[in-house]
């Protein structure tokens, strides 16, 4: 009996997982107008430590449910009905946004720089907006901004710590509920509850701040190193 029952309330937990996932996607896609579109998922292996592998055909995928296939990020959309019709498909798939265009960029960083990041920009008075975590990277979501002027804003600057990573226009991001091989994606600093659409940083004014805190640190070196 105890079997049973811890077997329904498993279950019951994956119907709730699964309609968060939709949900989500829906919400991204249309009362944000973010583009979205599912990516790979996991499957059981008997091939890697953790049991898990991708779904894509790469069985050496170096990050397994972290990408899109089938379809490819191009697919990426905010049509409502599309979004229901994969997800009614394919409920454990995880929720990729396409960065750029009219949809968030992001500049992420390893997850312990990126905790001391946040406590840095905080202790600046610096106004963010959505940050995505996972186990090994956390994301500050920013406005849209593309290639040339990013590369315009780094050529500006004498040097950015080698932490950053920059996921622009033609990129792509993890956003909760979805898992991955390296985890749980969460919030770390949710959207306020009730937006129409949630407030995201200049890009400027993150990676301004990101330097500072990376070369303030008393006798050199860099907090954001890891």
């Amino acid at each position: 009996m105890r079997e049973i029952l811890g077997r329904r309330r498993r279950l019951r937990f994956r119907r709730k997982e699964r309609t968060a996932r939709l949900d989500a996607a829906v919400t991204f896609a249309v009362e944000w107008n973010w583009s979205v579109l599912p990516g790979a998922s996991l499957r059981a292996t008997t091939r890697t430590a953790r049991g898990i592998a991708c779904s894509c055909p790469d069985p050496d995928c170096a990050v397994p449910g972290a990408h899109p296939y089938d379809p490819g990020l191009l697919a990426a959309t905010t049509d409502e009905r599309m979004i229901r019709w994969w997800w009614t498909r394919r409920p454990d798939a995880p929720v990729v946004l396409a960065t750029g265009g009219g949809a968030p960029c992001a500049v992420s960083l390893p997850a312990v720089a990126g905790a001391r990041a946040l406590a840095a920009l905080d202790a600046r008075g610096m106004r963010l907006g959505p940050v995505v975590a996972t186990p090994t990277r956390w994301s500050i979501l920013v406005a849209p901004y593309d290639l040339e002027r990013l590369g315009e804003l780094l050529y500006a600057k004498d040097g950015v710590p080698s932490s950053l990573r920059f996921h622009g226009e033609g990129g792509y991001l993890l956003l909760p509920p979805s898992v991955a091989g390296t985890g749980q994606v969460r919030w770390e600093r949710a959207p306020l509850a009730g937006s129409a659409r949630p407030w995201l940083p200049d890009v400027e004014a993150v990676v301004d701040a990101l330097v500072e805190a990376s070369t303030s640190t008393p006798g050199g070196g860099s907090r954001l190193a890891y």
